[in-house]
């Protein structure tokens, strides 16, 4: 590969090679008035509402996936866990870790990606930094994020607000990211249309927080450790018990049969794009119809209910009629997911 066609370790120096990366590359995508300054730091206006704030990074593997890449993860990422605090995004930092020896192609395939993530969802990259790393140290690159957000309602979105007799709600299918990410890893070609469901949730979650019916006690994307883990999570914070249904959990036909396939409990599986809701019962149908009607939300479902005070656990239904308890994700079943 031509010397010039790859990262070198001259482009983390700082100096000229650093610039030029700078100006004709990420300037060339990233626009935002904040960033082309080339400050120290970026400079935003004055907004009304309360300040949320989140950083994340992403060391996926691989890089590029069907339905996206670490760009748009880092992105997304970033904006939904925003999101799930009820906050409209407003600016991203972008920090780049790449290693030596990286082509320029698939680094300029990334940026416009994460350019046409950020217009799509109407936040900029407002300030970042690059860093090259020797080669055999990063792995192609690793990303982080952070995100700043704007909180303009009064409404108190929080892991720990779940109450008995909430109703337990998903946005869309499960498992499809991790699913994906993990077929790559392994080589395997697996038949039938699975793609990663990477995308951003803050529009979705702005409709339900603006609805008429809005009694939205909860939002939890289920990343690492999938559904199961994030319910874990919310009954443990909210010293509840959550009992789901099998039967009710909304599940892509050639994802079941991947992960029946390859012996994988899809509950546990990463989603990049969807969200658990946990609500008011009675606002619940309400709400479930209005998440249908965004093209974020069109497979949402119901799936389960906050079954009293508890200790903390969350027991599916089967199929079947028995029960068993889940507990959060331990071990690693899939590395480098995100």
């Amino acid at each position: 590969m031509k010397a010039d066609s790859i990262i070198s370790l001259d482009h983390g120096s700082g100096g000229l090679a650093s610039q030029n990366l700078i100006s004709d590359l990420f300037l060339k995508y990233l626009t935002s008035p904040q960033l082309r300054d080339l400050e120290d730091c970026a400079v935003l206006g004055e907004y009304a509402g309360r300040l949320a704030f989140s950083t994340d990074s992403f060391v996926v593997d691989p890089l590029f996936f069907p339905g996206g890449d670490i760009g748009e993860l880092a992105v997304h990422g970033t904006i939904n866990d925003l999101a799930m605090r009820g906050a409209r995004p407003i600016a991203l930092s972008l920090a780049l870790i790449i290693e030596e020896g990286f082509p320029l192609a698939d680094l300029e395939r990334i940026i416009a990606s994460v350019a046409r993530c950020c217009e799509a969802a109407g936040v900029a990259v407002v300030t970042g930094d690059t860093k090259v790393v020797p080669r055999g140290k990063a792995d192609g690159m690793f990303i982080n994020t952070s995100g700043i957000g704007i909180v303009s309602h009064r409404l108190d979105v929080s892991v720990k607000m779940a109450v008995p007799g909430d109703t337990v709600l998903l946005s869309g299918t499960l498992a499809d990211h991790g699913i994906t990410i993990m077929s790559r890893q392994a080589g395997i070609d697996l038949d039938g249309d699975i793609f990663s469901d990477t995308q951003p949730l803050h529009r979705l979650v702005g409709a339900l927080l603006e609805s008429d019916a809005c009694r939205v006690h909860v939002l939890r994307d289920p990343t690492r450790g999938g559904v199961a883990t994030a319910l874990c999570e919310i009954a443990r914070a909210s010293k509840v018990d959550i009992t789901i249904e099998e039967e009710r959990l909304p599940i892509m036909a050639p994802v079941a049969t991947a992960c029946e396939l390859i012996g994988l409990d899809p509950l546990y599986l990463a989603n990049e794009g969807k969200c658990l809701i946990v609500c008011a019962r009675e606002a619940a149908e309400d709400l479930l119809q209005l998440l249908r009607q965004v093209p974020e939300g069109r497979g949402a479902a119901r799936i389960g209910r906050i079954s009293g005070p508890g200790a903390g656990q969350v027991t599916l239904t089967t199929r079947i009629g028995g029960s068993r308890l889940l507990e959060p994700l331990t071990g690693q079943s899939l590395p480098r997911i995100c």
